[in-house]
């Protein structure tokens, strides 16, 4: 089946984090300052057609943490938010810090760490939204600490597995369109909807359905790779694209946020 390719490669080198242990701030220079390009190319995927897709709901919170928060309330947070995947509702959930901003607009709006997890139906999602005890571990753990908070929403066939191995690498864009680009931002993601190569282990696009908490971003992308190693080996791979792809989907953009993340191990599970 095909399946879109790097959309994001919004990036000179991105501007990383101080490791888990230390904190969540942001290494700041104004001299380092992303570009912003998106990037899609066609290749092969093997594995590609042997799977069938699967509808799915996937969901992406992203926390701005107040600076000056103590560690281990930090850690008592994601422990908190990781342990939500034991929910019946839930197919697949992590947390953790983002590894690093891809665009301008991510580094503006400042954000350290971020939620993943993907539902069978919306109605799982709305379930795990109003069960108590993620009512609790958001009103107890995350709020209190958190400056400011994003949620983007969408469904998708989804190909190959729900669960992405830990140690994946993932880059996240969130859209903003211009009014009233939505559909042709979709048409256009759809007509560079292709197989996609080795690196790029899955894919997942959609428009968001759930705008209260989405500060206008109306499409959400999803990238995996096998590792971080495999996603920054791929934007250096297709800096050659980047222009003709900016070419397409630049005019329907207003801003748009993009970031790398890297799924914790199992035994990082309690951080």
């Amino acid at each position: 089946m095909a399946c879109l390719k790097t959309f994001p490669n919004l990036q000179r080198p991105g501007l990383p984090f101080r490791s888990l242990g230390s904190s969540p701030r942001l290494f700041s220079s104004p001299h380092l300052r992303p570009s912003a390009t998106l990037s899609f190319s066609s290749c092969s995927s093997p594995n590609a057609a042997a799977m069938a897709a699967v509808s799915t709901v996937e969901h992406v919170v992203l926390f701005k943490i107040r600076e000056s928060t103590d560690q281990s309330k930090i850690d008592a947070m994601m422990s908190g938010l990781r342990s939500l995947v034991s929910l019946d509702v839930v197919s697949h959930l992590t947390a953790g810090p983002i590894h690093r901003h891809r665009s301008e607009a991510a580094s503006a709006a400042g954000f350290t760490h971020l939620l993943h997890s993907r539902y069978r139906s919306k109605e799982d999602l709305a379930t795990y939204s109003a069960h108590p005890a993620h009512v609790a571990v958001v009103k107890e753990l995350g709020l209190p600490i958190s400056d400011d908070v994003m949620a983007v929403d969408w469904v998708v066939d989804l190909d190959g597995p729900v669960v992405p191995p830990p140690g994946s690498a993932m880059r996240l864009t969130l859209a903003k369109p211009k009014e009233g680009a939505t559909a042709e931002l979709m048409e256009t993601l759809s007509k560079v909807k292709a197989s996609a190569p080795a690196a790029v282990t899955q894919v997942s696009f959609g428009e968001n359905f759930s705008p209260a908490r989405a500060k206008g971003h109306g499409v959400g992308l999803l990238a995996f790779f096998s590792s971080l190693e495999e996603l920054d080996e791929m934007d250096a791979r297709q800096k050659d694209l980047v222009d003709s792809v900016k070419e397409k989907v630049r005019p329907l953009l207003e801003s748009f946020i993009v970031l790398d993340f890297v799924l914790p191990p199992p035994d990082d599970a309690s951080l």
